[in-house]
């Protein structure tokens, strides 16, 4: 990524979000002061009151898209933006809040807001990538700070960022993690999920929730053949596909499969 005789500039945005992928970025610290020297932290309302404006040789985005405002400021982000990364399960895939996608927003806003006809929203959340073309998608909730460390040098370098796709099985079994799917009998969305968070959920004797996506080839739907054995009923396991990555297209069209 070369910027002429000038540093490189870093912007970072937030959409709909809980800003848990900046804090991942925030949490990179050591390496951020590295980065430092070799680019400009030229927007980041997070830690910064005094934004530079003008263009940007990379932008990091964290949310999703949730509102009309929200749908015009990301094509302007992405105008003035030589790279743009999404980072995290709402900008990669609507987040928590794309569960509005499967009901009547009017519904929701009814419910919520004293008066919902001032509130100025869209029908579905949905990922940046739906709205702008997008050169890199880090999925998590949050991302991992070490992929993230990864995804902005190779950036920088000018080469594709080495971030798995496999599953988190994968992952389970190279840190010799009993399965708890197989010999804990527990539902786990760990096949079908990508790999990244070091296998947490797992490690702590539980199943994967997905927050990380679907990986490559999900085949959800032995997945889910595999969780009715376990004596999970439709709505059961319709539920497990509707959480962090609902908006996923792999979870959403086999949530959708276990609907009555």
């Amino acid at each position: 990524m070369s910027a002429g005789r000038h540093k490189p500039r870093l912007a970072v945005w937030k959409f709909a979000s809980c800003d848990g992928c900046q804090l991942s970025l925030l949490e990179c610290e050591p390496d951020l002061l590295t980065l430092a020297e070799t680019l400009e932290i030229a927007f980041f309302p997070e830690v910064s009151g005094r934004p530079i404006r003008g263009r940007y040789d990379l932008s990091v985005v964290e949310g999703s898209i949730s509102t009309p405002e929200d749908a015009e400021r990301i094509r302007a982000v992405r105008r003035r933006s030589r790279h743009l990364v999404t980072l995290g399960a709402c900008a990669t895939a609507g987040g928590i809040q794309a569960l509005r996608n499967f009901a009547d927003i009017r519904e929701f806003t009814a419910a919520v807001y004293a008066q919902p006809a001032y509130i100025r929203t869209l029908a579905t959340s949905t990922p940046i990538a739906a709205h702008v073309p997008v050169d890199f998608e880090l999925r998590g909730c949050p991302v991992n700070p070490r992929q993230l460390r990864e995804v902005l040098s190779a950036l920088l370098a000018g080469r594709r960022p080495a971030v798995p796709a496999h599953s988190l099985c994968i992952e389970c079994k190279s840190l010799g993690r009993t399965c708890v799917l197989v010999a804990g009998r527990r539902p786990c969305l760990g096949p079908v999920t990508q790999a990244g968070c070091g296998a947490i959920c797992p490690g702590c004797n539980r199943g994967c929730y997905g927050c990380f996506g679907p990986q490559e080839t999900p085949n959800t739907t032995a997945l889910s053949a595999a969780l009715a054995t376990l004596g999970l009923d439709r709505r059961s396991r319709l539920r497990l596909y509707r959480s962090f990555t609902a908006g996923a297209e792999a979870f959403r069209v086999e949530s959708e499969r276990h609907e009555e």
